[in-house]
């Protein structure tokens, strides 16, 4: 089975007065479809550059970001943009929702940017958002929607166009225990069902716990942390 997405020796430096400050020091990190994985770290070791790096957002220094085999960090700017629209889901801490539309609207925006016909972009739209518990929100506007389940307007959202990588920053950052186990089972359920690679950068070790391995990112290196157990009570 080949990789949905691969980093290979990929480093990251940045100008720092005299001198570079070096973030990433070859990252090395391979993902397969249907497979969910946690990035952990302290807050500023970098996991979400990481995650800009392999979404495309943010070009290595050296090393190359493989998507669905394809050597994509050099491509021209257009081709990128297919390929996150196309292949890449992102979901963020904060919801990013467009507030004057509603739930089924804001699913249904990145498809019709992509090109899919209204009616097509509707009915993909309501069927993902109840999948997610949503059914009787669809009309509901964000403000009208509690933190949870803006967050899983968002999923949908990110979800929409099918892609086969879905990263995931921090999306259950914002939410209480309760709301945040919620959220993080109907991610994992949606990660199954459509066979995604996913990696998920949290600070929650019981959520990573439940995910099929972890990687830890530490000063600039990525380790393999395996399969992490739940958390004690101390």
């Amino acid at each position: 089975m080949s990789d949905a997405l691969r980093l290979e020796a990929v480093t990251r430096t940045y100008p720092q007065g005299t001198g570079t400050l070096e973030v990433f020091r070859g990252i090395d990190l391979a993902l397969q479809p249907g497979e969910l994985v946690a990035l952990v770290g302290p807050s500023g070791s970098g996991k979400s550059s990481l995650l800009h790096m392999a979404g495309l957002l943010e070009a290595p220094t050296s090393g190359e970001v493989f998507i669905g085999g394809v050597a994509a960090s050099t491509l021209p700017d257009a081709e990128r943009t297919r390929i996150r629209r196309d292949t890449i889901g992102f979901v963020y801490q904060a919801h990013h929702l467009l507030p004057e539309f509603s739930a089924v609207e804001n699913v249904v925006m990145p498809q019709r940017i992509a090109g899919r016909p209204r009616v097509e972009a509707e009915r993909d739209a309501v069927h993902i958002l109840t999948h997610l518990g949503l059914g009787e929100r669809l009309a509901h506007r964000p403000a009208q929607l509690s933190g949870g389940e803006q967050q899983r307007v968002a999923i949908a959202r990110a979800l929409a166009n099918r892609p086969k990588i879905l990263l995931a920053d921090e999306p259950t950052g914002n939410l209480d225990a309760k709301t945040s186990a919620g959220v993080f089972a109907a991610l994992v359920d949606l990660v199954r069902s459509e066979g995604l690679a996913a990696l998920v950068a949290t600070h929650n070790l019981e959520l990573a716990a439940r995910m099929d391995r972890a990687l830890v990112l530490h000063e600039g290196r990525l380790l393999d942390g395996g399969k992490l157990g739940a958390p004690q009570p101390a």
